[in-house]
C-alpha cells in the first residue's frame, strides 16, 4: 500500500484535561500517514484519482478548532475519523498528536498519542421466522446501514429456507450484506445484539424461532476467538443459508482459515 505523508502541522489551541490547559494557549503539532494506492494518480497524473493533502490539512484544522478537547487521544480520534470517511481512496491512517508544553514538572520534548484506524469490511448475515419477514429483514438493513461511520455496500438476495435444528417452526427467510465500517468488530457486534433487542428479539429457546437474527460472518481476514465474539462465524461452512447468499456478493472472499472462496466453500458443501 502506498503513503501520503503530512508531517508536522502545527497549531494553537486549548485542549487539556486540567483548567488552566482551557485558557492558556499551547503548541500541538499534528502528523498523519494515509495508506492508499497512488498508481493511477501517478500514471496518469490526475489529482482527481489521488486525495488532496491541502484539504486533508484545512480538515485537521476544522477539528483541531472544532473543540476544546480533554484528551489528545479524542483529538486524534476525531482527525481519523474526519480523513476516512471524506476521502475514498484512503483505507487507513496513522495520526499522530504532540503536546510540547504538556503540564508536566519536567524537562521533556513532547508527549504524543499515535493511533491507526482503518476502514473495514465486514459481511453479516440476517435472518427471521416471525412476522411480516421481509418487513423484518427491511427494517434491520435501514437500522444497521444507519449505524454510526457505517454504510451497506451489497445486498444479497432474500432466500427462504428450511429451520436448523430440532424445533418445529417456521421457515426463514435469510439474506446477506457487506458492508464498510470505521467501528471494530467487537462494537460492530454490540451494535447488531442492540438493535435486536430495539426490534424485540427475545433470546430463549436455542435454534428456536427469531423475529431477527443478525451474525457477523466476516471482518476483513481478521481472526476472533473470545467468550464474546467468534470470527469468521464457526458454523458458516456448514450452512446453505449463508453460503448460497454470501457466495452471491463475496465470490472470491478467501476464508481466513479454510483458506477457501466463499464459492469455493458453496459447491463443497453442496456435493
Amino acid at each position: 500500500m502506498d503513503k501520503i505523508y503530512i508531517e508536522n502541522l502545527e497549531f494553537i489551541g486549548n485542549h487539556g484535561v486540567f483548567p488552566e490547559e482551557k485558557f492558556l494557549e499551547q503548541k500541538f503539532i499534528i502528523s498523519v500517514e494515509m495508506s492508499t494506492s497512488t498508481r493511477r494518480a501517478g500514471c496518469n497524473d490526475d489529482l482527481n484519482y489521488s486525495t488532496h493533502y491541502g484539504f486533508v490539512s484545512n480538515d485537521i484544522e476544522e477539528v483541531f478548532y472544532s473543540k476544546s478537547f480533554d484528551l489528545i487521544e479524542a483529538l486524534a480520534e476525531k482527525i481519523a475519523e474526519k480523513i476516512l470517511i471524506n476521502y475514498h481512496f484512503v483505507k487507513s491512517i496513522k495520526v499522530t498528536v504532540k503536546k510540547p508544553w504538556a503540564p508536566i514538572k519536567k524537562h521533556f520534548d513532547y508527549v504524543a498519542v499515535e493511533i491507526n484506524r482503518s476502514k473495514n469490511k465486514a459481511y453479516l448475515s440476517i435472518g427471521t421466522n416471525m412476522g411480516n419477514k421481509k418487513e423484518n429483514l427491511n427494517l434491520a438493513i435501514e437500522k444497521i446501514n444507519s449505524l454510526p461511520n457505517t454504510k451497506i455496500s451489497k445486498i444479497s438476495s432474500f432466500i427462504e429456507t428450511e429451520p436448523f435444528g430440532d424445533v418445529v417452526q417456521d421457515n426463514f427467510l435469510n439474506a446477506c450484506l457487506e458492508l464498510e465500517t470505521l467501528s471494530t468488530a467487537p462494537e460492530l457486534l454490540d451494535s447488531l445484539i442492540q438493535i435486536e433487542k430495539e426490534m424485540g428479539r427475545v433470546r430463549e429457546i436455542k435454534w428456536g424461532p427469531r423475529l431477527i437474527d443478525l451474525d457477523i460472518l466476516l471482518f476483513n481476514d481478521e481472526i476472533h476467538e473470545t467468550d464474546e465474539l467468534a470470527i469468521p462465524h464457526p458454523w458458516m461452512c456448514e450452512r446453505e443459508f449463508v453460503l448460497q447468499p454470501l457466495s452471491e456478493i463475496a465470490p472470491n472472499f478467501i476464508h481466513p482459515l479454510e483458506k477457501k472462496t466463499i464459492s469455493t466453500l458453496k459447491r463443497l458443501l453442496e456435493k
